[in-house]
C-alpha cells in the first residue's frame, strides 16, 4: 500500500512540477531551471518506476496466496460435505466454483487493492494540486460528477444479472466438458460427436451472450466519466480562457491544471469501472458463500466411542431409509458374523448397496439403528469408524498418478518389503513386467492405461494395505472375463481371510461358498441362510438362481455345477 501510495502521489508531484517547467522555462528562459526542473521531473518518474513495480510483484504474491488458501478451503469443505449436495450438483460445477470462481474474485483484490492504494492517492494529489491553482476551475471540471451516480447503480445491478447468468453457464459448461471426456467411448460408439458439439455449441453461445452484455454494462460506466470530463473541460476552458487572456492566470498555472485534471480523469475512469468489476465478483461471491455456508448433515458426535477391536460383527435392526420420499430399506434386519463372510443378493434396486452406505455412514438411516462390533455407527468418530472398512466395487476408482501411489495412496509409512508383499498377494507382480516403469507407470486418468482386471488388482492391494478388519465387496468380479476375475478371485481370497466380509453381488455362481446368504427384496430380507438351504427352500433365491442358469445356458440350479467363486474351495468346505 506505501508503494502504490508513492506511485499515485507521484502524479500529483508530476502535475505540480509542470508549472515551473512552463513559466521559468518556456515563458522566463531561465537557463538554470532547465536542469533543475529536468531532473526533478525525471527522479518523479524514477520514483513512480520503482514504486510500481514493487507493488505489482507484492500484490500478485498476495493474491496469488490469497486464491490459492480459497481454493484450498473451498475442496476441504466440499469434500466434507454430504452425499447429498453432491447429488445435487454435478463435479463440473464444483469445479468451476472452485476454480473460475475464485480466479473472477482473485482479480477483485487486485484492482480494490490498486483502486485504494494508488488511484484514490492519486487523484487526491491531483485534485490538490488542481484546487491549488484554482478552486473554481476545479469544481467547474467536476459539476457533472453527480450526475453518474444513479446511472451508475442502475448498471451496477445490471453488470451483477449478467455476471451471475455467466457464472452459472461457465458451471454447466464444465459440467458438459466433464460428461464428454468421461463418456468418450459411448459417444463415439453411439456416433454422438454431433450432439454433444451442439449441446456444448448452445452453451457457448449463451456464455458469449451474457459476457458481451456483462461487458457492456462495465464498460458503460467509465464511458459515462469520460462523457463528464469532456464537458468539464469544454467549462474549463471557457472560463479559464478567458483568464489567461486577461493577464489574470499564468500559462504555467493553466498547464498545470490542464494536466492535474487530464491525469486525474484517469484514476477517475479505474475507479468507476471499480465498481463494474466488483460487482462482476459479486456474483463469484455469493456462489462461494453458498457453497461455504452448506453445512454437512452428517457428523461426528461430540464424545465418540472407540472402535471395536479385531474382526467385528455388523447388525442392522429395523432400519428404515428413503431417499427423496422413496422408500429405500423397510425394517431391514441381518447380522453378518464376526470374520465370516456374508453375502447380499437381490434384484436391483433391493437397497444391497444402501447397506455399504449405512456402514460406512455415507447416509443415516431415518430409523433403526446399525451396528459395527456391538456399536453404533453414530456414536463413533467418522475417520476411526471408516478406518474399519475396505472397499472393493465393481469399478475401481484410481487417480493419474503411478500404480505405486494409488497402492499407497499418499502413505509414507510402508517399507518396501510390506509393499511387496501386497503386490505379490494381489496378483500385481503378475501384469508388472509389461509396463514400461513397473511400479512407477502411470495409471492415466481414472486407471484408463490399465485394464479392469489390472484396476482391480490395484483395488485389492490397496485394500490389503489398509488391513482393515470389515471388507465390502460390490460386485468386485462382475465386468471381468473369465481368466481376469480367475486371479481377481484368487487375490480376493487372501483378502478375505480372517477378516469381516459383506459381498454384493448379482451373479449367484459367485457367492455360494459364503457362509451366510441373505436374500433382499424391496428394502427388507426375505430370506437368509447358506446356499444349500435357500436352494431347498425354494424361494426368492432359488428364483433368482434358476432364472439366472437359464440365461446362461445351464441345464439346472444345483450346486455341484456353479463355480467355487470368489472365495475359493477352503471356505466353501468350511461352510
Amino acid at each position: 500500500m506505501g508503494l502504490m501510495a508513492l506511485e499515485g502521489a507521484s502524479l500529483g508531484l508530476f502535475a505540480r512540477g509542470v508549472q515551473p517547467m512552463f513559466d521559468r522555462v518556456f515563458v522566463a528562459r531561465e537557463p538554470g531551471a532547465i536542469w533543475v526542473v529536468g531532473l526533478t521531473i525525471a527522479g518523479i518518474f524514477a520514483l513512480r518506476a520503482v514504486a510500481g513495480a514493487g507493488q505489482k510483484v507484492i500484490l500478485t504474491r498476495v493474491n496469488e496466496r490469497a486464491a490459492a488458501g480459497l481454493r484450498r478451503d473451498l475442496l476441504g469443505h466440499l469434500m466434507r460435505l454430504d452425499g447429498a449436495f453432491h447429488r445435487d450438483h454435478p463435479p463440473g460445477v464444483l469445479i468451476e466454483r472452485v476454480g473460475g470462481d475464485v480466479q473472477a474474485l482473485g482479480s477483485i483484490w487486485t484492482s480494490l487493492a490498486t483502486g485504494i492504494g494508488r488511484d484514490a492517492v492519486g487523484l487526491v494529489s491531483l485534485l490538490g494540486v488542481a484546487l491549488a491553482v484554482d478552486w473554481r476551475w476545479t469544481l467547474v471540471a467536476l459539476v457533472g460528477v453527480p450526475v453518474l451516480v444513479l446511472p451508475a447503480l442502475g448498471l451496477q445491478g445490471f453488470v451483477r444479472r449478467r455476471a451471475r447468468a455467466a457464472r452459472e453457464v461457465a458451471g454447466e459448461m464444465s459440467t458438459r466438458l466433464d460428461e464428454v471426456f468421461h463418456g468418450l467411448q459411448a459417444i463415439k460408439l453411439n456416433g454422438l460427436e454431433g450432439y454433444q458439439a451442439r449441446r456444448y455449441d448452445a452453451l457457448l453461445r449463451r456464455r458469449v451472450t451474457a459476457e458481451v452484455r456483462g461487458a457492456a454494462g462495465r464498460a458503460a460506466i467509465p464511458a459515462l466519466v469520460d462523457v463528464m470530463s469532456g464537458l468539464g473541460f469544454l467549462a474549463v476552458l471557457a472560463l479559464g480562457g478567458r483568464e489567461i487572456v486577461a493577464g489574470e492566470k499564468t500559462v504555467g498555472e493553466f498547464m498545470a491544471f490542464f494536466t492535474a485534471m487530464a491525469l486525474a480523469f484517469e484514476p477517475l475512469r479505474r475507479l468507476a469501472a471499480l465498481s463494474g468489476t466488483w460487482t462482476q465478483a459479486a456474483a463469484s461471491v455469493e456462489r462461494m458463500r453458498a457453497v461455504l455456508d452448506a453445512r454437512p448433515v452428517i457428523l461426528a458426535p461430540a464424545r465418540p466411542v472407540a472402535p471395536p477391536v479385531g474382526a467385528p460383527a455388523v447388525e442392522l435392526r429395523d432400519v428404515h431409509l428413503a431417499y427423496g420420499g422413496q422408500p429405500v430399506l423397510r425394517g431391514l434386519s441381518f447380522v453378518a458374523e464376526a470374520g465370516r463372510t456374508t453375502a447380499l443378493v437381490g434384484a436391483s434396486g433391493a437397497g444391497k448397496s444402501t447397506v455399504f452406505n449405512l456402514l460406512t455412514r455415507m447416509v443415516d438411516a431415518d430409523r433403526g439403528e446399525v451396528r459395527v462390533g456391538g456399536v453404533p455407527v453414530r456414536d463413533m468418530d467418522l475417520g476411526a469408524l471408516r478406518g474399519l472398512f475396505s472397499v472393493v466395487a465393481q469399478d475401481a476408482l484410481l487417480f493419474d498418478e503411478t500404480v505405486r501411489e494409488n497402492i499407497l495412496l499418499g502413505r509414507t509409512d510402508v517399507s518396501e518389503a510390506r509393499l511387496a508383499e501386497v503386490v505379490e498377494a494381489a496378483h500385481v507382480a503378475d501384469f508388472l513386467p509389461v509396463l514400461p516403469h513397473g511400479l512407477d507407470s502411470p495409471a492415466g486418468p481414472r486407471g484408463s492405461a490399465l485394464s479392469g482386471g489390472q484396476r482391480q488388482r490395484v483395488a485389492i492391494a490397496r485394500a490389503l494395505l489398509r488391513d482393515t478388519p470389515v471388507l465390502l465387496l460390490d460386485e468386485a468380479t462382475s465386468a471381468l472375463d473369465t481368466r481376469s476375475e480367475a486371479v481377481v478371485q484368487a487375490a480376493l481370497d487372501r483378502l478375505s481371510e480372517g477378516r469381516t466380509t459383506l459381498v454384493i453381488a448379482h451373479r449367484l455362481s459367485t457367492v455360494r461358498a459364503a457362509h451366510r446368504i441373505v436374500v433382499m427384496d424391496r428394502g427388507r430380507v426375505v430370506d437368509q441362510g447358506t446356499h444349500e438351504e435357500l436352494l431347498a427352500r425354494g424361494g426368492l433365491y432359488a428364483e433368482l438362481h434358476r432364472l439366472q442358469f437359464r440365461d446362461e445356458g445351464g441345464s439346472a440350479p444345483v450346486a455341484s455345477g456353479d463355480s467355487p467363486g470368489i472365495f475359493g474351495a477352503k471356505e466353501r468346505q468350511q461352510g
